[in-house]
């Protein structure tokens, strides 16, 4: 190991990534561009031919940055698994998604696996970035790697290192965001701690495997229960006649013990939704119960509900049902300013919105394209124009490019999920913002709508 130790401190190892998306492209890119070469992994063949054409299909990561990349040799991006027989670290960034009944799928991790044992050899660094439930490292990935008869820590090194990738962010990249390594042994977390040491500012170890997939937990779990907190904060001030925001920044003032969260119309992106559920899968099979992890779960998810009652409420102002209603919806990523679409919130209230018998449309500068259901929408103009000839538009996501102003202008009714509207008081009496105490709602009827939401979750 001290070899592949020297070699990395050198910058003249051979890195391989397996998998291109928001986790492995980025990391593939820091990787190069400390100076080692880079081989990227991916089975999906329209990718590998875009990046090999110096095309990027990630906001984050410059199509320059690709480009210059490939043309050097710095990056090589295959399909072909058997280039792993030259790499000296093999970094694993796949999908870890949930299946149907919201268990954990590790199928990609576990056939990624596969493929770098068959190309194995002794002085190599295999690390996990996909987040899982604590225990995969060693449980699964380790006997799989020992089976073609190198030993774990002599022949070759394992460790965990959770990605901690945040699309749109442009003040923590891969680059300076700290990374936590986690070996198999006290010399696999040197090997990792060195690598990542070459190309990112602060790596910081921990104990054990174990430990590093428990960090990468907490951290989307801390945010899952307090939006999950806040969420239901937000209603609780429906009901008083409250503007939750105002609630939310009063408290932010103070200078101690308080972090602010804010509501919204669900959870989105691939971590939040869903590493929770890893956690609970976990414990529910040592006979242990995550209670604020459900609870969090049973909240966030009936937001997109809560969204559409707002929107039938509004409609009912107007002497109009959603059926047979055209709804704009602004905004279907699921954060502002990225293009990501993965577990978005304005897929669960198209789809509720669209099941109730609404004319539906959408408008997101970022997203040309969406498949909803069986269908596929083209992303309209947010003109005036188009505006004017919707009944509702719902703010979704708040991307900075929409003009607000303009916006609500034009809207005969405005649902806004995100507190886009703070400053539009002009037009405030046909505006209904979640968790403000809406004005177009009298006292008593949010309760209505709030329940109705628990029965469609339940439904659902």
């Amino acid at each position: 190991m001290d070899a592949l130790k020297t070699k990395l401190e050198n910058r003249n190892a051979t890195a391989a990534v397996i998998g291109l998306g928001y986790v492995g492209l980025p990391l593939a890119m820091e990787i190069a561009g400390a100076g080692f070469e880079v081989l990227g992994i991916d089975r999906d063949d329209k990718k590998v031919a875009a990046l090999q054409d110096g095309k990027s299909y990630i906001l984050d990561v410059p199509e320059k940055l690709i480009a210059d990349s490939v043309q050097s040799g710095k990056f090589t991006p295959t399909t072909d698994f058997s280039v792993l027989a030259k790499a000296d670290t093999v970094s694993i960034c796949v999908p870890t998604p949930l299946s149907k009944s919201r268990d954990p799928d590790i199928s990609f991790i576990l056939s990624a696996t596969e493929e770098i044992r068959r190309y194995l050899h002794p002085g190599q660094l295999v690390v996990l970035e996909s987040t899982t439930y604590p225990g995969t490292t060693d449980e699964l990935i380790v006997p799989e790697l020992e089976s073609s008869g190198l030993k774990v820590g002599s022949d070759f090194c394992v460790a965990f290192s959770p990605e901690r990738i945040d699309p749109g962010n442009a003040t923590f990249t891969t680059h300076n965001t700290p990374k936590i390594v986690g070996g198999i042994t006290t010399q696999c977390t040197e090997i990792a701690r060195t690598f990542y040491s070459q190309f990112i500012e602060r790596v910081i170890p921990v104990s054990s495997t174990k430990c590093a997939e428990m960090v990468k937990l907490l951290e989307n779990t801390f945010r899952s229960v307090n939006i999950g907190m806040v969420n239901e904060l937000a209603l609780m001030c429906d009901l008083l006649g409250v503007d939750v925001y105002e609630v939310i920044d009063a408290a932010a003032t103070k200078p101690f013990g308080f972090s602010p969260f804010y509501p919204g119309p669900g959870l989105g992106g691939h971590c939040i939704p869903i590493d929770p559920h890893y956690l609970a899968w976990k414990l529910k099979a040592l006979n242990f119960q995550a209670r604020f992890i459900g609870l969090a779960a049973e909240i966030n998810g009936m937001m997109p509900s809560v969204v559409a009652g707002l929107v039938a409420d509004g409609l009912n102002r107007a002497s109009k049902s959603i059926r047979g209603s055209k709804i704009m919806i602004l905004g279907v990523a699921y954060k502002k300013n990225v293009s990501d679409c993965r577990e978005s919130p304005a897929l669960d209230v198209m789809r509720l919105l669209q099941d109730k018998g609404a004319i539906l449309s959408y408008n997101d500068p970022l997203v040309p394209n969406l498949r909803l259901g069986t269908g596929t929408l083209d992303s309209i103009e947010a003109s005036p124009k188009n505006i004017a000839t919707h009944d509702c538009v719902i703010i979704l996501t708040d991307h900075s490019t929409y003009n607000f102003d303009k916006i609500v202008g034009a809207a005969k009714l405005v649902v806004d999920t995100r507190n886009a509207t703070k400053d539009l008081d002009a037009f405030k009496d046909r505006i209904i913002k979640l968790g403000a105490g809406s004005a177009l709602a009298p006292a008593g009827q949010s309760a209505e709508i709030h329940e109705t939401a628990k029965l469609e979750l339940t439904a659902h």
